[in-house]
């Protein structure tokens, strides 16, 4: 969701009434112009990398405008974040769109982008499990309060709370990652393709095993087409999330279509 393709407030209708169930937003709070890490996609970093909307104020626009679409961000880079405010950003999203918001988290892959926000790339990981337990204490308790290594507070009042506590979706698909899904996350979301789809079936099984519940899975920016659809359902996933370019709403509307038969 950028400045210049549909605007949110018209996409999320447009998504509804063709009977999609979601929209997930991504983000990027800037891109370095001088930026050595590589776009992990190959080539050139495309254009709307940095000119994203931000995701919760989208969202909100689409969710205002909408009676049963979930609203999530996919993904939210969390170091990128300060905890608190990330609390009341997604509670507040939920409040004012009826429980419908979902939280989609990941540490990120820009190494300057994370340090121009004073986070070390090296502990991006151990700082995404403080910020998400943090975010749940303060969602769960009048009195919240947290004390680890990069995030430490006192008890302290914070609202709104949400209507229904969005559920944190862990994104990537490392060697770690599932042990972060089931240490604290709700769920996960992977991305579809790369070679990996094949594989997912046992990855979700395993993933449910050591969770000892149905841990809902998410399939990230999945081909809209039917073998990948198939593909994915019979692996297990919960939802699939189709990748949609930034385009005017014209062209989106006759995307929409199309993506819509496969539902």
């Amino acid at each position: 969701m950028t400045d210049e393709g549909i605007a949110p407030s018209v996409l999320g209708p447009a998504l509804e009434e063709r009977g999609f169930a979601s929209l997930y937003l991504a983000e990027h709070t800037h891109v370095p112009v001088a930026r050595a890490t590589p776009y992990p996609g190959g080539g050139d970093l495309p254009r709307q990398y940095y000119r994203t909307l931000d995701p919760f104020v989208a969202l909100t626009a689409a969710g205002v405008v909408t009676e049963r679409l979930e609203l999530g961000t996919g993904i939210a880079l969390i170091n990128q974040r300060d905890p608190i405010l990330l609390a009341k950003e997604t509670a507040s999203l939920d409040l004012v769109t009826g429980g419908r918001a979902v939280l989609g988290i990941g540490a990120g892959w820009n190494r300057e982008e994370m340090l121009h926000h004073g986070t070390d790339p090296k502990t991006r990981m151990a700082r995404m499990r403080e910020y998400v337990v943090a975010v749940k204490e303060i969602w769960a308790n009048d009195q919240a309060e947290f004390h680890g290594e990069f995030v430490d507070f006192d008890p302290i009042f914070s609202w709104p709370k949400p209507v229904r506590r969005p559920p944190v979706l862990v994104g990537g698909w490392g060697p770690k990652t599932l042990d972060r899904v089931v240490e604290y996350g709700d769920g996960w979301m992977p991305v579809a393709g790369r070679d990996r789809d094949g594989v997912l079936a046992g990855a979700i099984a395993d993933l449910r095993a050591r969770a000892g519940r149905h841990v809902p899975v998410v399939a990230y920016a999945a081909r809209s087409e039917p073998d990948a659809v198939e593909q994915l359902t019979s692996a297990g996933v919960d939802e699939i999330l189709f990748f949609l370019p930034t385009e005017p709403a014209d062209e989106t509307f006759r995307r929409l279509d199309r993506m819509a038969e496969l539902i």
